[in-house]
């Protein structure tokens, strides 16, 4: 027997994925802390700027600069019809732990203002570094089966039940909401804001995708 060969085996078996192992209670509670913060901090460098985003968030932000509504308010109360398709579709399990990511969510972007304020943010660098901290944060979010609600339920049961990439779906609908933005702010904020949704969406399309990177 060929060494080649035998190499070529004992590579295929080190590819090899193991079993799944289901994330333990405090490691879920860990992931929804800090996907949420990660989220938040993303968000508000978004307001501080003057962008917005995607999903629910993004619709969120044009009531908030529409109405002048509390962001994390109208975001809490968005989300609420969406618990229903959540429990239906996906179980109890991951609508109970996208609840309380929403709840910490808007927890989060209602007290982190108070403890953190900007001097000076670019706007560039907010949507670059902000575009960069949500997707990551819902990238921890999704790998724990959990979400941000809204449309988020929508984009996971699309990818788990048709392939559809989540990154992909996401920046499709985020874009038709971000470009609402036109009506409340000026073009250079609204295109700022669609780099944002890109570099956001991005993270999930290269980190988030069926039979890849993917944790129960």
């Amino acid at each position: 027997m060929s060494a080649a060969p035998l190499a070529s085996r004992e590579s295929a078996v080190a590819r090899a994925p193991g079993p799944a192992i289901a994330h333990r209670w405090y490691e879920d509670l860990q992931a929804l802390a800090a996907g949420t913060l990660f989220v938040a901090l993303g968000v508000v460098m978004f307001g501080t700027a003057g962008l917005l985003t995607g999903g629910t968030a993004g619709i969120a932000f044009l009531a908030h600069y529409a109405s002048g509504l509390s962001f994390s308010l109208v975001f809490f109360v968005i989300n609420l019809p969406f618990y229903v398709f959540a429990w239906k579709r996906m179980g109890k399990a991951f609508t109970a732990k996208t609840f309380a990511a929403v709840g910490l969510l808007s927890a989060f972007t209602h007290f982190l203002p108070q403890g953190l304020r900007f001097d000076f943010l670019s706007p560039l660098l907010a949507a670059v570094l902000g575009g960069l901290l949500c997707g990551t944060g819902m990238l921890i979010l999704f790998r724990h089966r959990a979400s941000l609600g809204g449309l988020n339920v929508l984009v996971l049961y699309l990818q788990e039940r048709l392939g559809w990439r989540a990154g992909k779906v996401q920046m499709a609908i985020d874009a038709l909401i971000v470009l609402g933005a036109l009506m409340v702010t000026d073009g250079e904020r609204v295109a700022l804001s669609v780099l944002g949704a890109v570099v956001m969406n991005m993270t999930l399309t290269l980190n988030h995708r069926p039979g890849r990177y993917m944790a129960i």
